[in-house]
């Protein structure tokens, strides 16, 4: 008798704003698949990483933890193999989680509790691994102004990657179809698909590229530097050379990431129509979602790294057809962990105990909860930036440890123009805000924290050049992958 366990298609991309999709209201976008998933399901409005920046996000989604109780807060952390993530709690359950590409862990562990990997990812496993060349487009995937000066049309090495997971997804899915034809598949199956895309270089193929070109539009809110900005961002626009960026660098870059979108959501489509032609999208629970977002301009800024809309929030799509109600949208403050929970649940699988996630479901099924509007976001680097954030019903507290709080009321200023910590009114809010991102969380002990991390990371880095371990998972990035037209 076929199994009544639901299946999970969990689709996971990189840096993808939630505002450049069509069902999240716009109206260039060519995104017709993400936009059907939709259709079918929940659009969630209101979700925020639990950090702005790739491995620190991609740590806490997996273990459901923020990334002070993981210890992880750069893209040179090691989240501890101790820690239990979702896909052990699956496997738990009696699934056999697959993931297929990108989860960009770094350490031994590659797995993190999935039984089988299939396309890694293109950067080394270990610490002082061999690094990645990029080619003509060196330096583009950072967040350095020669990512927006080397942009426009040409091949993002991490497109041929996304192809690859795609081909390699499409290939898994067949193989399944062919035992459910033949009878022989008996239990659900657990796939976990990770893209690269949109993450820059900020370089499309020539055929995507063109249908944006000479139709995209400046950023809606730019912002000069100048002196007046918060001293955060004035230092980071210095840092990255992106205190001024010419209108035609904004016009490529802009053009490109929509470009790469688009093809982002031309993959979906072929997986999501393998899982219908193979007849497995019956009891099958889809999420799409991403680690974080993209500034895209907006503010003056670019990459992720902050805690504005475009950074620290992400597109969220469930859908599970006969389980959940369809084109609906959901505007509650929501953590990217709850997305987490929200599979597990989904899956009967067990709660992860030391988790923050909670389960979304209960929303939908008419069940009596107490859903608290908040989510918080955490960004401290190498560096000395120690901020986290917190949103709470139509308030955003961004705290910057020993410099000024950044306040806004999303209600009345979804763009953030208004900075409200000095507003006499607010002053009971901004105290409260403040006091919840401050329970649990010293950002003192985190820095005295980081500082023994950058110790243990320089024996493990030279480990890793001196030994030259072998990467079990990774996927051969070739610098004549990236060009421009």
């Amino acid at each position: 008798m076929q199994n009544q366990r639901p299946n999970l298609l969990y689709l996971h991309s990189d840096q993808h704003n939630p505002y450049v999709t069509g069902c999240y209201g716009d109206a260039l976008v060519q995104t017709p698949n993400l936009d059907k998933l939709a259709a079918e399901g929940i659009v969630f409005e209101n979700v925020y990483c639990p950090s702005p920046i790739c491995v620190p996000s991609r740590m806490s989604m997996l273990s459901g933890r923020y990334p002070y109780e993981n210890n992880v807060w750069t893209n040179s952390h090691i989240l501890d193999s101790a820690i239990p993530t979702f896909a052990h709690a699956m496997g738990a359950a009696g699934y056999n989680p697959v993931l297929i590409g990108r989860m960009h862990a770094v350490g031994p562990d590659q797995l993190h509790g999935y039984t089988e990997r299939l396309v890694g990812d293109h950067g080394p496993n270990h610490p002082g691994g061999r690094g990645v060349d990029h080619g003509e487009l060196s330096g583009t995937a950072g967040p350095a102004r020669v990512s927006l000066e080397k942009s426009g049309s040409g091949q993002s090495a991490y497109q041929v990657h996304d192809e690859d997971v795609t081909a390699a997804t499409v290939d898994y899915l067949n193989r399944l179809g062919v035992r459910k034809r033949a009878g022989l598949l008996n239990a659900p199956f657990s796939i976990s698909v990770g893209f690269m895309l949109p993450h820059q270089p900020f370089v499309a193929r020539k055929e995507d590229y063109e249908i944006y070109e000479g139709r995209m539009s400046m950023p809606k809110n730019p912002e000069p530097y100048s002196d007046k900005l918060h001293p955060y961002f004035r230092w980071w626009r210095e840092k990255c050379g992106i205190k001024e960026v010419t209108e035609d660098e904004i016009l490529r870059a802009r053009t490109a990431y929509w470009a790469l979108v688009t093809r982002m959501d031309i993959m979906i489509g072929e997986i999501l129509t393998a899982l219908h032609q193979n007849g497995l999208d019956q009891n099958t629970v889809i999420l799409y979602s991403s680690d974080h977002g993209e500034q895209l301009g907006e503010h003056g800024l670019w990459w992720k790294q902050t805690f504005y809309e475009h950074s620290v929030k992400v597109p969220a799509i469930l859908s599970w057809r006969g389980n959940l109600p369809e084109d609906v949208k959901c505007d509650r403050i929501i953590s990217a962990l709850d997305l987490n929970a929200t599979m597990l649940d989904a899956l009967d699988a067990p709660r992860l105990p030391n988790s923050r996630g909670r389960s979304v479901l209960p929303l939908f099924r008419n069940e009596k909860i107490d859903w608290e509007d908040v989510a918080f976001s955490e960004y401290c680097t190498d560096d000395g930036c120690y901020h986290r954030m917190i949103r709470r019903d139509e308030w955003k507290l961004n705290y910057y440890h020993g410099q000024p709080s950044q306040l806004f009321n999303l209600k009345e200023d979804p763009n953030e123009l208004n900075d409200r910590t000095n507003d006499p009114r607010c002053q009971d809010i901004l105290m409260e805000l403040t006091d919840s991102i401050l329970d649990g969380w010293d950002p003192e002990a985190v820095k005295k924290q980081m500082a023994a991390k950058r110790e243990d990371t320089k024996i493990l880095g030279r480990w890793g050049r001196n030994t030259k371990p072998i990467d079990q998972y990774r996927w051969n990035l070739l610098p004549e992958m990236d060009y421009l037209d």
